[in-house]
């Protein structure tokens, strides 16, 4: 006959309930990775971000009509069979998979423009910060094809962001002037973003693009 649980028995057994969950609770939170977008290297603070932006020229856009995508060669091969997007892909994503080939066919990739989350590759896009035209009119149609290579295909700084495909496209060629990222919470490190890719190159803005960076800075 089974004798009755005494209540101290029965506070023990609670307690030790309660240990295996927690223990549980932990072991999960170790193991499940989080869904979250990398951030890209080198982005400077709000202060030195204001100071650089201080520093860039202010000049009118031009060559405009001469513009051509085909003159910043990408992706070219990082290391491998694994080209630029292949490789940001990776960087940016949580839990990516890849084949023989480096191509992405499972992960997670959180859009920082818009907080949108995916588990498609075919549902991101390599945003470059500072896009080619506007590059191009800033001064990048008179480097060389090789720098502009470096350029359309720099992972040592923040130019290249895995983001939503058609928020990208929605964006397309704009500067902060016409176009912001609808999560503005973002805001401030899009904007350091920016001005550092400008600075670093030594690329021009136009008197509208700097005072809309200074008013997303002043949110930092």
């Amino acid at each position: 006959m089974r004798r009755p649980a005494t209540q101290a028995g029965l506070r023990r057994k609670v307690v030790a309930l309660i240990g295996a969950a927690t223990l549980l609770t932990s072991l999960m939170t170790v193991l499940t990775p989080s869904a979250a977008s990398a951030t890209p290297p080198n982005i400077p603070s709000a202060s030195t971000a204001a100071s650089r932006l201080a520093s860039l020229t202010v000049a009118a856009e031009s060559h405009q009509s001469t513009y051509d995508r085909a003159l910043f060669p990408h992706w070219i091969t990082q290391s491998g069979t694994c080209d630029t997007r292949e490789t940001v892909l990776k960087r940016d994503g949580t839990s990516v998979v890849t084949n023989s080939s480096c191509q992405a066919t499972s992960g997670t990739w959180v859009s920082p423009y818009d907080g949108a989350t995916w588990h498609a590759a075919s549902d991101v896009d390599i945003d470059h910060m500072v896009p080619l035209a506007e590059a191009w009119r800033s001064g990048a149609w008179a480097w060389t094809t090789a720098r502009r290579q470096t350029y359309a295909n720099d992972l040592g700084g923040p130019e290249l962001w895995a983001v939503t495909d058609n928020v990208n496209q929605a964006k397309g060629d704009q500067d902060p002037s016409t176009w912001k990222p609808s999560l503005g919470s973002f805001w401030c490190v899009y904007a350091r973003a920016w001005i550092q890719v400008k600075w670093f190159y030594g690329l021009s803005l136009q008197s509208s693009e700097k005072t809309a960076l200074q008013s997303m800075l002043n949110i930092c």
